[in-house]
């Protein structure tokens, strides 16, 4: 019996000392069969900070039985509140109101004491984050704090003021909230409140920075923070605060490290709380994604979604980064159909914007910019956007005028955000506006403009290890090959054929040649690269379906009543591809090959029939000398009447 008066002691001044390790160890040496409801009570709160959540929730319904049978409403109250935050944490909503009533009935009658100011805070948050509320809640939060002023309970009554500085930035009044935020952390900070009041204020000062994209004070507070939850050696907020340092992390461009971070977080916190979990495997998804490790950010938004949290916009950027531009545009336009407060739909409204851009959408594209200014400029600080807002609105202002062929808008606007984004201290976001403003400037003719921030973004898209996003700007850079096969066209005498007929007739001749020829290379999937006027350049991805569009071609010009005759010429090689053109070897071989065609010839060269030529009549093989070329190119003609 007396070494467990001992071991209770023990547990008892560790509790009170904030070491739960200790307290829990002494706790569990005991067991708590023997323990009376306050050291019950007090179990429970080691078991919870030592990463044992199920066992913390067995040990409080024990200690609210204890103190029901007791007569002891108010310590029962108490309890029955911690295990609403345990359920609500898990997402047990219908378990959560059961024990959240209880608390009332227990309190309904009782005098006023820190438990009525609890209650308050509690109903308080559900209105702020659960209804949306946020003038029910801000008033709620008022009267929660000036219960904890009267009784004595200071963590009540800065939670209070968290709850209400969050009210109030959601609602606009960023100053007034933001005011708030840092008299509540200046209380943590000095070491006023218990652990889990402690923790509770760091988390929403940080997430309030980061929704108003002030990113320089939300890594202040976040190092402040995780220096906190190191020196506590408990489980739990640690893992919430982790999840805080992955997302700096990221912004800062430093992803293998981030994603530790996060799998880290996730592990620790999966059986605390469902929401912020579901937070920490997003955030994995998005390093995942910028790596373009798309599987593992495919798994990573899924489980997100599991646990509750919607994968987007990330995995709608991820859909259209893979080319399904039509599932990006549903998924982007379905998220943001279901949300309506305003600092969470400008984290899908940039998404929209680069989404309905590459959907040749400018109509949405515009509308969801606007939308990103207008809520940007309802959130400033001291009057001021935050650098990232600022970079966030002129980046998606330089896409669209971009895209509408507007150089010189596009680039005073990407310019800018560039330069916005590198004051944030982005470098993977830096790297992108560069990327569209080296666009701006090629489109401009300022060629030596483009390079440089195509050569500065590609520098940056390696150290990261954004490997799709270097490829994509070496590829702007004309330094990724690409083996495809060249079609070139051309009408024969054009300038006899325009002497002969007439300006008239031959515009309408032209238009009806372009038009068939158009048609024929879609229809086999061919891209239509450059029209040269007489002709066209065009490019496929395979021999056999450039082949069979020279012959539709050449089938559907002799079954005019009028037309020119046409040569084309056919070569499969490596080259170049730019933003919008190819260059290299392989193109100047195919085009060679196209002015060496004769009158309604197709001219290939051998090597593109390499497994495709036994599909087509062929001329026997001729040696072929290409100007500009220093070798003579076999080429055949394919038979196609």
């Amino acid at each position: 019996m007396a070494q467990v008066l001992d071991s209770v002691r023990t547990a008892r001044e560790a509790a009170g000392n904030y070491s739960w390790r200790e307290a829990y160890d002494a706790y569990s040496s005991v067991g708590p069969t023997t323990l009376d409801a306050d050291d019950l009570e007090r179990f429970a709160e080691a078991a919870w900070w030592r990463g044992a959540p199920d066992e913390a929730i067995g040990l409080r319904e024990r200690a609210y039985a204890a103190y029901s049978s007791a007569g002891d409403g108010r310590s029962a109250a108490r309890v029955a509140l911690a295990l609403t935050d345990d359920h609500v944490s898990r997402g047990a909503f219908a378990v959560a109101q059961g024990w959240f009533a209880n608390a009332d009935r227990l309190l309904s009658d009782l005098p006023e004491s820190p438990e009525h100011g609890q209650l308050l805070l509690a109903q308080a948050f559900a209105a702020l984050f659960g209804a949306g509320d946020l003038e029910g809640a801000a008033k709620l939060f008022d009267r929660a704090g000036e219960v904890a002023r009267l009784v004595g309970d200071r963590d009540t009554q800065v939670l209070a003021l968290v709850g209400k500085g969050r009210s109030l930035v959601k609602g606009g009044d960023v100053e007034g909230g933001l005011a708030l935020l840092d008299e509540a952390t200046a209380a943590a900070v000095c070491g006023e409140l218990r652990p889990f009041s402690t923790g509770l204020v760091y988390c929403a000062t940080i997430s309030s920075c980061q929704d108003l994209g002030d990113f320089r004070r939300a890594a202040e507070w976040t190092e402040v923070a995780n220096r906190w939850c190191d020196r506590l050696d408990v489980s739990g907020f640690p893992g919430v605060c982790r999840i805080h340092r992955a997302e700096i992390m990221r912004l800062r461009g430093e992803w293998p490290a981030a994603e530790a971070q996060a799998i880290a977080a996730c592990e620790e916190i999966h059986d605390f709380d469902r929401s912020v979990t579901a937070g920490g495997f997003y955030e994995i998804g998005e390093i995942r994604r910028r790596r373009g490790d798309f599987a593992g950010a495919e798994e990573a938004y899924a489980t997100a979604k599991q646990l509750g949290r919607t994968p987007e916009p990330g995995h709608a950027l991820l859909r259209l980064a893979e080319g399904k531009v039509d599932a990006a545009v549903a998924g982007v336009g379905r998220a943001l159909a279901e949300i309506q407060e305003p600092l969470v739909r400008l984290r899908g409204l940039p998404a929209q914007v680069e989404i309905s851009v590459a959907a040749r959408d400018l109509k949405t594209a515009r509308g969801a910019a606007r939308e990103i200014e207008e809520i940007v400029d309802s959130y400033k600080i001291g009057g001021r956007r935050t650098l990232a807002f600022d970079a966030t609105v002129k980046l998606a202002a330089g896409r669209i005028a971009l895209a509408e062929g507007d150089a010189d808008d596009a680039a005073r606007m990407l310019r800018e955000a560039r330069d916005d984004w590198h004051q944030v201290g982005a470098p993977y976001e830096t790297s992108q506006a560069r990327v569209l403003l080296g666009l701006a400037f090629r489109r401009q003719g300022d060629e030596d403009a483009a390079t440089s921030e195509l050569d500065a973004a590609l520098a940056t898209f390696e150290q990261l290890g954004a490997q799709l996003d270097a490829d994509r700007a070496r590829e702007l850079l004309g330094r990724v090959q690409t083996r495809r096969t060249f079609v070139f066209t051309d009408i024969v005498d054009s300038t006899r054929l325009l002497e002969t007929l007439g300006d008239e007739k031959w515009k309408k001749l032209l238009a009806r040649h372009d038009e068939l020829l158009r048609e024929r290379i879609g229809e086999h999937g061919g891209e239509v690269i450059k029209h040269t006027g007489d002709g066209f350049f065009a490019a496929f991805d395979n021999p056999k379906a450039a082949i069979d569009a020279a012959v539709a071609i050449q089938r559907a010009l002799d079954a005019e009543i009028v037309a020119p005759d046409v040569r084309i010429g056919v070569h499969t090689g490596s080259a170049f591809k730019t933003e919008t053109d190819y260059g290299g070897q392989g193109v100047h071989v195919a085009a060679r090959i196209g002015a060496a065609a004769g009158a309604s010839e197709i001219l290939v060269s051998s090597e593109t029939l390499d497994g495709v030529g036994g599909s087509f009549r062929l001329s026997e093989p001729r040696e072929q000398v290409l100007q500009g070329v220093d070798r003579p190119i076999e080429v055949v003609t394919v038979a196609w009447r």
